[in-house]
């Protein structure tokens, strides 16, 4: 049986904290789907196209790296490609909080299901989509903090 893991976000963009959370799980799974959920009631900043290609584009070369999007719950997602685990990052005790209470819930819906969570390296712990976004939207350098791959302009 093989070992897949899903990592699911919206990735509003793709950070170099994501990515170093992919990097360091790797060794752990033969298969892991970074998972970019599709809500119709949320406004993205970047296309969901540029978001799949960005992250495609920053794991060439890495065979056991999928990216795809879904809608719906994520551990339905998780079902349907046969993933037993779940990657969240926590970077604070708020993420810590909000993590665990979906973590609790999605393992009450599905017993089979583990979460696994990881810390940032404390060089990536402050990154995340929002600031990142925000500076965008000022005409501020976010380069600093997402792969080479990701392409920042709207």
């Amino acid at each position: 049986m093989s070992h897949i893991a899903v990592f699911p976000g919206s990735f509003d963009p793709f950070t170099k904290g994501h990515e170093s959370i992919v990097q360091r799980v790797l060794p752990l799974f033969d298969e892991i789907i970074v998972a970019i959920g599709v809500n119709s009631h949320k406004n993205y900043y970047f296309s969901l196209e540029k978001r799949e290609q960005w992250i495609r584009d920053t794991f060439v070369g890495e065979p056991k790296v999928k990216v795809m999007n879904f809608q719906g719950l994520t551990i339905d997602f998780c079902r349907n490609h046969h993933a037993r685990f779940i990657v969240r990052g926590l970077r604070t005790t708020a993420d810590l909080e909000f993590e665990k209470a979906i973590a609790q819930m999605n393992k009450a819906l599905a017993p089979e299901i583990e979460t696994l969570f990881i810390l940032p390296t404390p060089e990536l712990s402050a990154i995340n989509s929002t600031i990142i976004r925000d500076i965008v939207r000022n005409g501020g350098d976010a380069s600093p903090f997402v792969p080479a791959s990701v392409d920042l302009k709207p």
